[in-house]
């Protein structure tokens, strides 16, 4: 997989390692970015080489810490704009702020809104992502954004894993958003779906209501976008033991992990298996933790691939064709 050659690969802070897969499944190296931080703990972020004339593509996740990265996302766009570069495609496995993403109280913010603008403002041509918390994010962008999602990916990764008994699997959805997602999965399995009825409570702590199908001596595979605190996921996993379910499993694109996270997972071993990706890296105390059972699935062919339909104008639709079988 070769990339003509005005094409030029950058990796920030965020994800170098995930950069690095990109760049060896395409049979090209990352180019050198120069970041510093000032004692002022300002941040300097530009290309090492000339990028005139070039089609910039920057690796980036929004992740925690959130601000930081995307300070640095912002300054180094501005830095190739202002290099003349042709044209700039920011890929961000992970974006941050995606969950505000509308008013649901007065007076409230709209940050997803906010850092689209942000990104389009700084130059961005185009902005590639995974998995947003709320589809309709897309049209916050006054840039073009292409929202690739990973779920056919680790559909294909689950099917082909030969521990998991596909006969005996339901596919659940943690709540009434994420039935399509859900359904994705499934009908790659070739398994029923099961909803979970959740609520929070005034303390902002999720509560099961209500299990919509039959877990009754199931294999169950929750599938999200996220695992963040990890508050809702154990309350699922619980409330599907509950209701007599054998295996339990999880399937989510972002390993957002923020605390107490990994003491609610250790302390509950609530999950026999959980598969995610590496938008986002794992902390060590994650990695190092088997008894977890964390299997990491990297984007890396999708990116790849994503990049080499831009740089060839194709569609990107092809980025799956890997994962039909």
């Amino acid at each position: 997989m070769k990339l003509k050659n005005n094409a030029v690969i950058y990796a920030l802070s965020a994800n170098q390692n995930l950069a690095e897969q990109v760049a060896k499944c395409l049979d090209t190296k990352l180019a050198p970015v120069h970041l510093a931080t000032f004692p002022s703990k300002e941040v300097m972020a530009c290309p090492v080489d000339t990028v005139r004339g070039k089609q910039v593509f920057i690796i980036q996740s929004t992740c925690p810490p959130v601000n930081d990265h995307l300070m640095e996302t912002l300054i180094f766009i501005d830095a190739v704009r202002r290099s003349s570069a042709k044209e700039i495609n920011v890929i961000i496995p992970y974006f941050g702020y995606a969950r505000q993403d509308r008013k649901s109280k007065p007076r409230e913010p709209i940050s997803a809104r906010l850092v689209a603008d942000l990104l389009a403002t700084a130059g961005a041509d185009r902005v590639l992502t995974f998995d947003l918390h709320a589809a309709q994010i897309q049209g916050f962008f006054s840039c073009l954004e292409d929202d690739l999602s990973a779920i056919p990916m680790l559909g294909h990764v689950i099917y082909n894993d030969k521990d998991i008994d596909k006969k005996n699997l339901v596919v659940v959805s943690p709540d009434h958003g994420g039935v399509n997602r859900a359904r994705r999965i499934a009908e790659k399995l070739n398994s029923p779906i099961a909803i979970i009825d959740k609520r929070r409570n005034s303390q902002y702590q999720p509560e099961v209501m209500n299990i919509i199908g039959d877990v009754a001596d199931k294999d169950c595979l929750i599938v999200d976008d996220m695992i963040d605190t990890a508050g809702s996921a154990v309350a699922a996993a619980e409330a599907l033991k509950k209701a007599g379910g054998k295996r339990i499993m999880m399937v989510a694109t972002h390993a957002v992990f923020s605390d107490p996270a990994y003491e609610r997972l250790s302390s509950t071993h609530a999950f026999d298996k959980i598969f995610v990706t590496d938008s986002i890296p794992l902390s060590d105390k994650f990695a190092d933790d088997k008894s977890l059972n964390i299997q990491v699935v990297t984007l890396a062919p999708i990116i790849a691939n994503a990049i080499k339909a831009i740089n060839e104008d194709t569609s990107l639709s092809e980025c799956y064709n890997q994962f039909n079988d």
